[in-house]
């Protein structure tokens, strides 16, 4: 529809509320006292013919002039039929001849079949609960009784989602298993003693991810502070306090690219717990995947993207650096910087000359390794460099005692034995530190409160952070996190 078209349709709508307000039909309703869901009340007909019904929702088709019309209305449960009759209604049928699709009505009335078999609602009462002055973003019903939808524009959908969620209903699915999926993660964490905590947003000092952080300013506190990227170290603090078992779910925000897997808001849960290990979480973490994939979907094989994922115990544990040499094919005993760079030149890996040599290392693990981790499978014993927050593995202290569950080609949750060592974590920091003086803007800073807390005592601690979305993503089978995100990070229209 062009610009001029929809300029024509939104006044006439406008000049329909325009003869509603001079017959003494408010445009915009204060409540309406549903009985039924649109659904119970096709259900109702087969318990009593008679029953009576107050059914409110959406129009989304409607037919007939003169004496009679129909029209669909719909609500998140499905959509009814309804049938106006002019001699019935009297003067209430020219509300009826002014209704446009997208209204929002709510109709009272006795349920009957037709002759062509359709349940449907016998208006006896109708009443305007909201006036759409826009028109909706669907088409016509066609003969099948399919309607279209008139978003084609996938920009538009994520900027618009309300109109997205009325031209795809069926979007509601990915929302429901989204909150399903949380409410899960809390009711198992909750049953094993976690105590649900809150951390700040706005901090003084970023870190517990390596990642460039949004800046802002506090004017009363005449401060910079910086959006969290992690709640990683506010969660650490609380175990040094006697917090035994805690976890928070909720936003942390990175200053990066948007992409497929990416967006700069996004949905995590970080839990920590005194006196266990990484090998500890990783069961943990295996249980608490394995058994909502069971309770969502009944099948620990799902099927998505034409593939099938088995969630079915125990999930494989392969090392990180064994993981390297089967799937690029080099030993990195025998592999110096010049080789990393021209395997990811192959991949069209861009500045790569200011990488250190594990970053290109990780690189390399990113291009060549990740996309192959397609079942769930737990990624082992990384590289100590990269790992600034993690203790170093027991019998070669060159790695750290750390996973990554990977599924669907993607990192999904990332987990340590937590280091507790206050001089080996500010060495470690101060090493972060000249990297981001080098020029690596994703560097940890040197966080003297949280090295202070550890200096008090921090007992063996394990932990670990689960990305939400990116599980969504797999659990719904849709290929961006922009589709479960409900309003995503997109670039500002004037």
């Amino acid at each position: 529809m062009s610009e001029i078209d929809r300029s024509f349709v939104e006044e006439a709508r406008r000049e329909k509320r325009r003869q509603l307000e001079e017959l003494g039909i408010p445009a915009y309703a204060y409540r309406y006292e549903r009985t039924h869901t649109a659904v119970e009340a096709v259900a109702a007909v087969r318990t009593d013919a008679q029953e009576r019904v107050r059914v409110a929702g959406r129009i989304v088709s409607r037919r007939g002039h003169g004496k009679t019309a129909f029209a669909h209305v719909a609500d998140p449960t499905g959509k009814v039929q309804v049938y106006f009759r002019r001699d019935e209604l009297g003067d209430a049928y020219r509300l009826v001849e002014l209704l446009d699709l997208g209204d929002v009505i709510g109709v009272a009335g006795y349920m009957f079949t037709t002759r062509t078999g359709e349940v449907t609602v016998h208006v006896e009462e109708v009443t305007l609960l909201s006036k759409a002055l826009r028109p909706p973003p669907v088409g016509k019903e066609d003969a099948s009784g399919e309607q279209h939808s008139a978003l084609a524009d996938t920009d538009l959908r994520y900027r618009r989602r309300y109109a997205d969620l009325i031209a795809h209903p069926e979007l509601r699915e990915v929302f429901e298993i989204r909150a399903d999926l949380i409410r899960y993660l809390r009711a198992f964490l909750d049953a094993r003693g976690y105590l649900e905590v809150e951390t700040p947003v706005l901090q003084p000092v970023y870190g517990g991810a390596l990642a460039r952080p949004f800046t802002t300013y506090h004017n009363a506190l005449d401060s910079t502070f910086y959006l969290r990227i992690a709640t990683e170290l506010y969660l650490k603090r609380c175990i040094v306090g006697g917090l035994e078992k805690v976890y928070e779910i909720g936003k942390d925000f990175r200053n990066e690219g948007i992409d497929r897997l990416h967006n700069p808001e996004f949905t995590m849960v970080e839990f920590y717990e005194a006196y266990v290990d990484y090998h500890d979480i990783l069961t943990m973490v295996e249980s608490m995947v394995h058994g909502f994939v069971v309770e969502r979907f009944e099948d620990p094989v799902l099927e998505r993207f034409g593939a099938r994922y088995d969630f079915t115990l125990p999930w494989p544990r392969v090392g990180y650096l064994d993981l390297i040499e089967a799937h690029a094919g080099i030993n990195l005993n025998h592999t110096d910087d010049d080789a990393l760079r021209d395997l990811l030149r192959r991949r069209d890996v861009p500045d790569l000359d200011p990488l250190s040599r594990w970053k290109l290392v990780d690189e390399v693990f990113k291009e060549y390794v990740e996309p192959n981790l397609v079942q769930p499978t737990f990624v082992v014993d990384f590289p100590l460099e990269i790992s600034p927050l993690a203790k170093p593995k027991r019998g070669d202290s060159t790695l750290a005692e750390r996973f990554e569950l990977s599924v669907n080609g993607t990192e999904v949750a990332n987990a340590f034995s937590e280091l507790n060592d206050p001089d080996d974590q500010r060495a470690r920091m101060m090493a972060q530190r000249a990297a981001g003086d080098a020029g690596d803007e994703e560097a940890h800073q040197v966080d003297d409160d949280y090295l202070c807390a550890l200096e008090y005592g921090m007992p063996p601690t394990g932990g670990c952070g689960i990305g939400i979305d990116r599980l969504v993503m797999l659990f719904a089978g849709v290929p961006s996190i922009r589709d479960v995100i409900l309003f995503p990070t997109l670039t500002p229209r004037e």
